[in-house]
Order: C-alpha cells, then sequence, then structure tokens
C-alpha cells in the first residue's frame, strides 16, 4: 500500500522512480554477496553524478553485469569491456567498468563473506536527523570502511561512497525523523 499523498517524507523530489526507491529500498538492511556487490558498484558508478541517473539504469547495469553475480563479473576480460563501454543504457566510463570487474575479482579473492566485511563497519544506533544539515557526507566509519577496502584491493570505494553505500544498505537510517519510510527502515 502505498502512502497517501500528503505523507512527509525526506526531500527526494517528486520523481516516482526515486519516491518508490526511497520508500522501499533505501536504507533497508541488505544483506548477501550479490546484492552488496550490486549496491557497492552502482554507487561506484553514481559518484559524481545523480542517483536517478544510476536508477534509472539499474535494470540495464543488472543485464549487463551478469546479476552483479560476482564470479561471473571477475571472469569478464577485455572483449566485455568493450561491450558495455558501447552499451548507451550504462554509465560508459571505463575506470568505473574496469573497477567494478576489478572489484568483483577481489570480491571472490575474499577469506571472508563481504556481507561480515562491509557490515563490520555499521557504527551503533543515533539520533534521527531533523534536516538534511544534519546528515554527514562521510563518517569515522566511513573513512575506516573506505580505507579498508581499498587495502584489500577495491576500487572507486572512497569515504562519501562508502557512506552512501552505508545509507542504501541499511548500516545507518538517515531518513529523516518525521519521513514515512523512516520506522520500516529499522531504528539503526
Amino acid at each position: 500500500m502505498e502512502p497517501a499523498p500528503d505523507v512527509v517524507r525526506c526531500p527526494w523530489g517528486d520523481d516516482p522512480q526515486m519516491i518508490a526507491y526511497h520508500d522501499r529500498e533505501w536504507g533497508r538492511e541488505l544483506h548477501g554477496e550479490t546484492a552488496l556487490f550490486e549496491r557497492m558498484s552502482l554507487e561506484a558508478f553514481q559518484s559524481g553524478l545523480s542517483w536517478a541517473v544510476i536508477l534509472r539504469k539499474r535494470e540495464r547495469f543488472r543485464e549487463v553485469f551478469a546479476g552483479f553475480d560476482p564470479p561471473t563479473v571477475a571472469a569478464f576480460g577485455e572483449a566485455d569491456v568493450a561491450r558495455l563501454l558501447d552499451d548507451a543504457g550504462i554509465v560508459r566510463n571505463r575506470q568505473k567498468i574496469e573497477a567494478t570487474i576489478s572489484n568483483a575479482r577481489t570480491v571472490v579473492a575474499l577469506d571472508e563473506p563481504l556481507d561480515d566485511l562491509l557490515w563490520s563497519f555499521a557504527p551503533g544506533p543515533r539520533p534521527a536527523p531533523v534536516t538534511y544539515a544534519d546528515v554527514p557526507a562521510t563518517t569515522p566509519e566511513s573513512v575506516a570502511m573506505a580505507k579498508t577496502l581499498k587495502k584489500r584491493g577495491f576500487r572507486f570505494v572512497g569515504p562519501t561512497t562508502a557512506y552512501a553505500l552505508m545509507q542504501a544498505t541499511g548500516m545507518v537510517n538517515d531518513h529523516l525523523a518525521d519521513c514515512v519510510a523512516r520506522e520500516a527502515a529499522g531504528a539503526v
């Protein structure tokens, strides 16, 4: 059931796709290697762009990156890079494409589950933000996550991207205090 049109939401605009993502996905706890690898990859592709752009292209990203299955993406070669660079349905940035393939190889080689690694940086509960001015771009936890991920060989995972990943996967709940989606996202 959709919330009534007069409900209070985080100020994400009026794009129906963004509203649906906000209400149903963003800030909800997410686990699993494939799901987390997808979000990590999409957050990297989003760097420097609007999330709305990535959201509109998400289904195509899923198609061309084999559902973000890490072993499959890890096996991509130069022909796949060329194929991806020719696909107007995704963000055609060589560095981001190559980073996604490299990151898949890193996921496959990890000595612990990606889920455990990423969630080890989830901070404890904190007060709900009242305005977007209360929402940081980075935190000590996202800085630590980025540093550890880079040390492990991941690319395109700076502190801001790491924090966006934490927000998107429910490691933190940055829905505003009076947002209709805050309670459904959990009390982290």
